[in-house]
Parts: C-alpha cells; sequence; structure tokens
C-alpha cells in the first residue's frame, strides 16, 4: 500500500517480510526421538518439501527444570524414561550431533535454527553459527533469557502461545531496548490446537500494534488448511511442527505433518501468495478473449 515503508529481516541468506515469499520453517523440535540419523532424515524431508529452514530444540535439562521436575514420576506411551529428567535427556542431541547438523542443512542449502531454553543453550547457539533465535511461547515471560539473546543481534522470532496481549508487549518491548529485527508469530499452545482457539484475527491486532515487527504463524493444529488463510492474512512466516509419522512415539507426533502433508500446505501458501495480487480490479489478458466471445 502507497506511503508505508517496507518492512524486512534478514534469516540466513533470505530477505522476510513485505513483498517476500513466505519464510517456511519444518519444527522438527524433538521428533527426531534423540538420532541424529532421524534428524538427518527429517531434514532431507523438510528440504524436498519446500521448507526454508528446520528447527530443533536445545535445552540444559539441569538448568530449565526444578529438582521436582527432574524426578517426577514420568510412566506413559509417549515416555522415553521413568522420571521426566530422565525422558528429557533421552530427546536431547549432543553438541557433536548439533554441529554434524548444521554442516548436513549447510550442504542441502536449508536453514539450521533451534530454539534455545536457557543462556547456556544460546551461547552454545551463537557460537555454533545459528542465524536466527527462535523464542519458544514458554518463554515469552522469561525476560533474563530474552534479553540474554538479544543482546547477540541476531533477528529474534517470538512465538506468543499461552499470552495475553499485555504479556506479549511488555515482551516486545524488552526485546526492543536491545534487538531491533524482530518476527512476533500468533500460536496457540495445545497440541493439538482447537480451531475455535487458533484465533488467526490476532494477526491483524499485531500488524496495527507492532509496525516495525515481522508478523507470522506457528500452529499445531491438524490438517494443512490454517497456515495458507494466515499468509492471506498476511503472515509472513509459517513455522509447523513436523514428523516422518504422525503415530511414532513422543509428545508432539500427533500435533505435527508428516511430508505429504507439509508440501500440500507450503504448495498451497506459495499459490495463496501469488493469488493475493492486486488491489485494483482490471480485466485480465487472457479474459480478453473470453470476453470477445
Amino acid at each position: 500500500i502507497k506511503g508505508e515503508k517496507m518492512k524486512t529481516i534478514k534469516l540466513g541468506n533470505k530477505l522476510v517480510g513485505d513483498e517476500q515469499q513466505t519464510f517456511v520453517i519444518a519444527e522438527i523440535g524433538i521428533n527426531h526421538q534423540g538420532d541424529i540419523n532421524i534428524a538427518k532424515q527429517l531434514i532431507d524431508e523438510a528440504k524436498d518439501c519446500g521448507a526454508d529452514a528446520v528447527k530443533l530444540q536445545k535445552r540444559t535439562i539441569s538448568r530449565i527444570l526444578t529438582k521436582e521436575g527432574l524426578e517426577m514420576s514420568y510412566d506413559n506411551r509417549n515416555s522415553f524414561g521413568k522420571t521426566y529428567g530422565e525422558h528429557k535427556h533421552a530427546l536431547e542431541l549432543s553438541e557433536s550431533d548439533y554441529r554434524e547438523l548444521l554442516d548436513y542443512c549447510k550442504q542441502l542449502d536449508i536453514q539450521f535454527s533451534a530454539s534455545g531454553w536457557d543462556e547456556e543453550s544460546i551461547d552454545f547457539l551463537d557460537e555454533l553459527g545459528v542465524q536466527f533465535f527462535k523464542m519458544a511461547s514458554a518463554d515469552l515471560t522469561n525476560f533474563p533469557l530474552l534479553e540474554h539473546t538479544a543482546k547477540k543481534n541476531k533477528p529474534m522470532i517470538l512465538s506468543t502461545g499461552m499470552a495475553n496481549m499485555s504479556i506479549v508487549k511488555q515482551a516486545v518491548e524488552h526485546v526492543e531496548q536491545f534487538n531491533q529485527k524482530i518476527a512476533i508469530l500468533q500460536c496457540t499452545s495445545t497440541y493439538p490446537a482447537k480451531f475455535d482457539e487458533i484465533n488467526l484475527n490476532v494477526l491483524h491486532t499485531y500488524k496495527a500494534e507492532f509496525p516495525n515487527a515481522i508478523i507470522g504463524y506457528s500452529g499445531h493444529e491438524q490438517g494443512i488448511a490454517i497456515p495458507p488463510v494466515a499468509v492471506a492474512l498476511g503472515a509472513k512466516i509459517i513455522e509447523r511442527h513436523f514428523t516422518l509419522d504422525r503415530t511414532m512415539k513422543g509428545g508432539d507426533h500427533a500435533a505435527s505433518l508428516e511430508p505429504q502433508g507439509f508440501a500440500k500446505m507450503v504448495r498451497d501458501i506459495h499459490h495463496i501468495e501469488e493469488a493475493m495480487g492486486v488491489f485494483q480490479k482490471e480485466m485480465q489478458e487472457s479474459e480478453a478473449p473470453i470476453f470477445k466471445k
């Protein structure tokens, strides 16, 4: 629209924002089961599906869980250990795994990123050479971690699940003191999210409220319809959980997309981008012979 200044941030080698293609992140999270070979398979599939980036989750388990949390009994069909601490340790990749996966992504020309859940993880990812940081919804109120990350001066993507507008504003204002390269994702943190709790109209609110930020959507709902609609409403980043098989053992697989669905979602996103077109109504060149007939 005339008079508006273009907003973009650079995520690795891609410009993201106004008049740019939607940046699609395949959120692998912990769906690699703690196995580097499954992680590589997921990266291969994400690349084939047309994702721009893959994202993992990096945690220092002893830092992010209390003693009670570490020792809590965790006995269910998705568990990888008797206690929650054992379960979480089993799903962590080693630092050497991360280095290998970053190199693997470079060879495939797909961006590698991870959300760091504590200061040590952020420092490790920064030294590793990730091009941008993704902050989990769970850390939107973790101001020390937001500040620590913002001071790395790399673009930051903030997910806003489990928050109200006041929390989102406080988080954004805090980050903006140290870093202006911000993206904000509408998100509902239930797995899978109910359609009547997704609230895509919040994208309009975010665009009005945060004119200097890039706006996007992070989803854990079922099906592939929602992200393309988010793009039609102005989302410039789409993040979607990704798995090889939705029936695999683990808590996130059921709310993830398999490769076939993810590829269709990416296809639909790019079709929607083309279809949005221009604001003025005109007869299309291809319509002229039909009009004549």
